[in-house]
């Protein structure tokens, strides 16, 4: 079972005076549930649980697109900064798909991904996808479903948030940096407003 820091469903959060806000999103957000330092001590810790597992082995790093880039590119910093400290570095290669299964803030049932027909060079490789949020599994299910087919040798799945709710299929990554609450959220919670403004 995956270890993970649990923000609870009635967490306050902090205050938006106590940090750094871009003015263009002052007027959007209600509150802070996760600093920026503690997402980042536990994307270290992430890394460090991954090349632990992982570590034997060449890795493919494979990024979904377009919510899980910052993550992916933070947690490969520091999986890089405990290559350049080990005895023993671990080859690491890069690869980002696209896999789109919500309209606005609503998960869909259908799930489409895009560059999957391109996964065939994933046969025998260790494979890490890195995800920003799990929310009801199936997207992740779907996907790796896709990439059974290409026969890699070893599959894992990190995700720096899933979230807590009845819509879940039960699905869980192999690595969690936080579980947090059922809400629309991008580590801050959106007000309403916001939900409006940023509506696609």
């Amino acid at each position: 079972m995956a270890s993970y820091l649990q923000i609870a469903d009635d967490e306050k959060g902090h205050d938006l005076n106590l940090f750094c806000i871009p003015r263009h999103y002052e007027n959007d957000l209600d509150k802070v549930i996760i600093p920026h330092g503690l997402i980042m001590d536990r994307t270290e810790r992430l890394a460090r649980d991954i090349i632990q597992d992982m570590g034997g082995h060449h890795i493919v790093a494979l990024c979904v697109l377009k919510g899980g880039y910052k993550f992916f590119a933070d947690l490969l910093d520091y999986i890089k900064a405990l290559n350049q400290n080990s005895d023993k570095s671990v080859p690491l290669t890069v690869d980002f798909i696209r896999v789109k299964s919500y309209c606005n803030e609503k998960s869909t049932n259908s799930v489409k991904v895009i560059g999957g027909d391109e996964l065939s060079h994933l046969a025998g490789k260790n494979v890490l996808i890195v995800e920003d949020i799990v929310e009801t599994g199936r997207t992740m299910q779907t996907l790796l479903s896709l990439l059974s087919e290409c026969n890699p040798k070893m599959v894992k799945v990190v995700s720096l948030l899933v979230k807590r709710t009845p819509r879940s299929s039960g699905y869980r990554p192999d690595y969690i940096g936080f579980e947090v609450p059922d809400g629309f959220l991008h580590i801050c919670i959106l007000n309403d407003h916001a939900k409006e403004k940023y509506r696609v």
